[in-house]
């Protein structure tokens, strides 16, 4: 039997933000397994998290349809629990070891801060292919772990209806819609098709793309950035150049037992 616990990242409300399913264990199952649960729970991620010591773990992030190299808001989550159940009340940061290197998540008030690293943007052509997935043509479109399509001043994301196929069949592993906001800094939408996520409601690796962006153009580091998602979600961002600081708030919904 395991612990399961279900946080809804970027958010202080339940139902709204990210959730994100979480298990602390003794040493990591097989990657079978944890891909099984991931799976079971449908959910963009399933964290799992092996603790080294009060400030220490290791941490690995499946989606439904496999591992991925850099999750936020489930990193955020299982910092919020850390920080709820097991640091030392004295502590203030907690350090996951993970594929994409050492991740901290530092508690400031009713904010969880993430360092974590920015991606190098290449700009790439707008093509035929992103105007049929999206069903509005972009006026820029650039390439780093991710596609991200920045999309003409006014374009309303909450409208967009992409087609997954499509979507699946361009570059990068999530594909990510941006537009500038008066009442934001930025306003975005993150679909990840080939991740067996067909939208990520608020995604945290994604302003790792998303940040470095408007931090340039906009000319300045501190980005408060809105995820239009029907869930939503408000992420507060510092762009530090090859680190992008990532902080949210985070709510519990639910724990739960996993009979495996």
């Amino acid at each position: 039997m395991l612990k399961s616990y279900i946080v809804d990242a970027f958010t202080d409300e339940v139902f709204k933000g990210n959730p994100a399913a979480v298990l602390f264990l003794p040493k990591y199952p097989s990657d079978q397994l944890m891909q099984n649960i991931a799976m079971e729970n449908k959910l963009s991620e399933t964290a799992f998290a092996v603790k080294k010591d009060s400030t220490h773990y290791d941490l690995r992030w499946f989606t439904p349809g496999g591992e991925i190299d850099l999750c936020g808001h489930a990193t955020l989550a299982t910092g919020f629990l850390v920080f709820k159940y097991a640091a030392p009340k004295d502590s203030a940061t907690v350090t996951f070891k993970t594929k994409s290197g050492n991740l901290t998540v530092t508690q400031k008030g009713d904010l969880y801060e993430m360092n974590f690293p920015s991606y190098d943007l290449k700009s790439v052509p707008v093509t035929a292919k992103m105007t049929a997935a999206f069903g509005v043509e972009p006026e820029a479109a650039y390439l780093g772990r991710d596609l991200l399509c920045v999309f003409p001043d006014g374009t309303n994301l909450t409208n967009l209806k992409p087609d997954m196929t499509q979507l699946s069949q361009l570059d990068g592993l999530l594909q990510h819609a941006t537009v500038a906001s008066v009442t934001y800094d930025c306003v975005s939408r993150s679909f990840a098709p080939k991740l067996a996520v067909p939208e990520d409601p608020v995604c945290g690796s994604g302003h790792c793309h998303i940040v470095p962006y408007w931090a340039k153009r906009l000319g300045k580091t501190q980005i408060k950035a809105y995820q239009a998602s029907p869930r939503s979600g408000v992420l507060y961002c510092d762009y530090q150049g090859s680190r992008t600081l990532l902080s949210g708030k985070a709510v519990l919904y639910s724990i739960g037992e996993i009979y495996v």
